[in-house]
């Protein structure tokens, strides 16, 4: 049998909207067995790491992409290709540091909180999101740069985007490695 050519769409449709349900149930157990929203912001973090250290070698073997030179490179690759491999938006990338070593990630549309209205006023110091922060540190991390990855801004908590900032710990090396 043939397939229509816009059933492949349809089909990462549903696996999105299957995943951003699913990650609210998984987040709503959190909150159920922790009481304290550090402890839940901790334990998303620690798996999106693990799925960011995984996710890495289906990205590369994906997206075909050669090295990054430089930092800068490295943010416009995780929002211009990751982003929208993974989750269909692309956030902007502004450079905030004249080291440039720190870059923020705007997302006008986040697809994990598309079913989420608002967070419950006893959950106001939640990063519902903050599984994104680790699956970036952890890719990172697999291509040997060090990283530290919040949420500097978040629309459930009333801002007007959805900003995640990354900030490179190591400076590039300069050096190029000789054969011996």
């Amino acid at each position: 049998m043939s397939r229509s050519p816009g059933r492949k769409q349809e089909n990462h449709k549903i696996s999105r909207e299957l995943f951003v349900l699913t990650y609210g149930a998984l987040v709503a157990q959190l909150c159920k067995d922790y009481e304290k929203d550090e402890d839940v912001n901790t334990c998303l973090d620690r798996m999106g790491y693990s799925i960011g250290v995984r996710l890495i070698d289906d990205f590369l073997a994906r997206s075909a992409v050669k090295k990054c030179r430089s930092y800068s490179e490295t943010a416009d690759m995780i929002a211009q290709v990751a982003f929208k491999t993974y989750l269909g938006v692309t956030p902007s990338v502004s450079c905030s540091s004249a080291a440039g070593n720190e870059f923020s990630l705007i997302l006008d549309k986040n697809p994990l909180v598309d079913f989420v209205e608002e967070l419950p006023a006893e959950r106001a110091s939640l990063c519902y999101c903050n599984l994104l922060c680790g699956v970036i540190r952890g890719a990172l991390e697999m291509v040997h740069l060090a990283a530290e990855v919040t949420f500097l801004q978040d629309r459930l908590k009333g801002d007007a985007v959805t900003e995640i900032g990354i900030t490179f710990l190591r400076k590039p090396e300069d050096r190029k490695h000789k054969r011996n």
